[in-house]
Formats: C-alpha cells, structure tokens, sequence
C-alpha cells in the first residue's frame, strides 16, 4: 500500500480490462486518479474506485481528439494540483482483415486512435510534468504485435510499433527533465478487445487452447499488466526510461505463428 501515496494519475481506456484493473490498483496504492474511455463504462469504474476509498474523476470521451485529451490534464490539474503519472492505455484492434480488404480509412483511424492518441497523452501530460520540475512517469500500451509479425492485424500492428518508436524518440526529447517515458507490450489478455476470441473458444469447447503459443501455457489476466504499470508509475523504476516492457507469458521469446492461408 502508498506505493503512489501523494501522486496524481490519468488512465485512459479505463472502463474496462487493463484499465479497470490499473485504475483500481493505482488507487489502493494511494493515487488520485482521472480516468477516461470512450465507453459510458468508465463510469462504472470510477464508481468502483470511489466505493474502494479513492479519489477519482471519469470522464467519457475520445483518446484520439486532442482537445479531450487536454481536458484531461487541466482536469487533473484543476482537480488534485499536478500531474505525475499519464497512462495512454486506450486502444483499438480494428479487427482481422485480409490485406486486400484494408483501406487508407481504416488505417488511419486505428493509427488516430493507438499512436496519435498515445502521442496526444504524451505531449499534454510532459507541458504540465516538465515545468513542475519534479519529473514525472508516461506509460504507453503498446504491445507484442508492435515488435515482430504473428500476434495482431497488419494496422494493429504497425501502430503498437509506432508507439514503442513514440516511447524511445520522446523519452529522449525530454533528457535531462526527469520525465520518463515507457511502454508495455501485452500479450494475449482477456479485456474487451480480446473478448470475442475468448468467448468463441469456449463455445466450441476449446478454452483449454487459449495461449498454447506460450510457454506459460495460459493467456493473461489484466491485472498482470497493471502490475506492471504500477512498477513503472512508482518511484521504484526511477531508471527506467525509453523501454518496452514485455508482458507476455514468453511469447516473444519465439513468437510462434499459425500461418492464415489466402
């Protein structure tokens, strides 16, 4: 407990999985937190939050929309002083395409949602955290299908690379502030994103299978990510900067792939 005594929060994608679970970690370790997702669900969270003892704030609105994100700050400035900890946690899938079906639309809007969102964060977030002079924690999702090919769509997967890029070009852009930037790279997780697959394996039977690719023989629980979260929103990863932090059950240790026929 107090591992974020004193310490002022933004989660965004929040209303359900990784989020949820961070936003209600991050608040039994003492964080005042302001918590945001598209869905009306991140009222829930909050709810959650406030029932548990915490201070929290949920608003419902757009990761990708640069104004929305910057609300989020001067809400959190207004609300609880400063800023020390940002989390671009809001995400998308876009679902499985073939190559051939994918057009310029569909790509930007997962890459407006994943990266530009991820970067909106991080430029909002570090204009408070760097004059305050006391530095400060960026965290990113990004994830294991922004490393190498096999674990996500060809967009998903270009953005979650973008953003691991995002992490190491603006941790340097901020040298000497203080300021940290990371990310984390999930692998298969059961949240609202993953859903679907999750439900459809237990249907026909075969939830035994789900994670088989890794050695851990198992897929993720959203916790295991804030978990990580919270190490790199504490102080007791004040030397870690510009990193992607894999949280995977060794996935990419070998990323195997069950190859899609044309």
């Amino acid at each position: 407990m107090g591992r974020l005594s004193g310490k002022t929060a933004i989660i965004t994608g929040a209303g359900s999985g990784i989020g949820r679970s961070a936003s209600l970690l991050f608040s039994g370790e003492g964080a005042n937190l302001v918590v945001a997702d598209k869905m009306d669900s991140v009222d829930e969270t909050a709810r959650l939050v406030a029932e548990a003892g915490g201070k929290v704030v949920g608003l419902q609105g757009d990761a990708g929309d640069e104004a929305f994100v910057e609300s989020l700050v001067a809400k959190a400035v207004s609300e609880y002083g400063g800023l020390d900890v940002a989390w671009a946690n809001a995400g998308i899938s876009g679902g499985w395409k073939t190559f051939d079906d994918q057009d310029g639309a569909f790509w930007a809007e997962v890459l407006r949602v994943n990266l530009i969102g991820a970067f909106l964060l991080v430029k909002h977030a570090s204009r408070v955290m760097i004059p305050a002079g006391k530095g400060g924690s960026i965290i990113c999702t990004a994830s294991v299908a922004g490393i190498r090919s096999g674990a996500g769509g060809t967009p998903y997967s270009a953005s979650k690379a973008g953003v691991i890029s995002l992490v190491q070009t603006s941790a340097n852009e901020f040298y000497g502030t203080g300021v940290r930037v990371n990310a984390i790279c999930p692998g298969l997780i059961e949240t609202g994103m993953t859903q679907a697959m999750f439900d459809g394996a237990r249907a026909r039977g075969s939830e035994n299978k789900i994670g088989q690719l890794n050695p851990m023989n198992r897929a993720g629980a959203p916790i295991e990510i804030a978990n990580a979260g919270l190490f790199l929103a504490s102080d007791e990863s004040s030397y870690v900067d510009g990193q992607a932090i894999v949280v995977d059950g060794g996935l990419s240790s070998s990323h195997p792939v069950v190859r899609r026929k044309r």
